[in-house]
């Protein structure tokens, strides 16, 4: 069983990842956050910062190179959990290119590193995950979560439209472009992991229901 969980920044992927492994006691691979030397960097560069030093860029290979070593070790143990996934990346660069933070040259380098990335896990006993579970909320809902969260360098308010240029286009990349594995959607706007231990409950009902449906 592999289980990758995806969604918008801070909708609360890391806390369902954390329930998933402990229900499951399976292993957890995280998002490469607090090690992360460029993360800071991408999002408190100024304009003139990100065109000379391409942290947007910098930043797509570091998760790609984390998420392929990641996904690699999950297939192969086929007892995971993923916070976030090499599937979800092309996303994000997807969007960086559209705000211009990446270069069609870049973007194309990148789409290029990705596919031939892609081609190795073919290789790999288990070919992809079982289920990817979409965390969907309005983008109220992950604002208010990505303040409670508290990351510093995730506050600025300058940082609001690119939230929602992501936020705009995440049902349609789950809908439209990631078909490595079943679907399972989880609606964060009426539920709190956090708080609600009902919530939690809940959620951990409908996955094993969702992946009983698959066996």
């Amino acid at each position: 069983m592999v289980i990758v969980v995806a969604g918008m920044i801070g909708i609360g992927k890391s806390t369902l990842a954390r329930m998933l492994g402990k229900h499951f006691n399976s292993e957890v691979f995280y998002e490469s956050v607090d090690d992360n030397p460029i993360l800071p960097l991408f999002y408190t560069a100024s304009d003139e910062e990100i065109e000379s030093k391409r942290y947007p860029f910098l930043l797509q290979l570091w998760f790609l190179d984390t998420r392929f070593k990641s996904i690699k070790q999950a297939l192969v143990k086929d007892n995971n959990v993923l916070d976030r996934s090499i599937y979800e990346d092309w996303y994000f660069a997807k969007v960086n290119k559209e705000l211009g933070r990446i270069s069609d040259l870049e973007f194309g380098v990148y789409e290029n590193l990705l596919n031939n990335m892609m081609e190795e896990l073919e290789e790999l006993p288990k070919k992809s995950p079982d289920i990817l579970i979409y965390l969907k909320g309005s983008f109220e809902t992950v604002l208010d979560r990505i303040c409670k969260r508290g990351r510093s360098y995730e506050l600025d308010s300058s940082l609001i439209e690119y939230y929602r240029k992501l936020w705009q286009g995440y049902d349609d990349w789950v809908q439209n472009h990631y078909n490595a594995s079943q679907i399972l959607v989880i609606d964060m706007d009426k539920v709190d992991l956090v708080n609600n231990k009902n919530d939690r409950e809940m959620v951990i009902r409908e996955i094993e229901n969702k992946l009983n449906e698959l066996r």
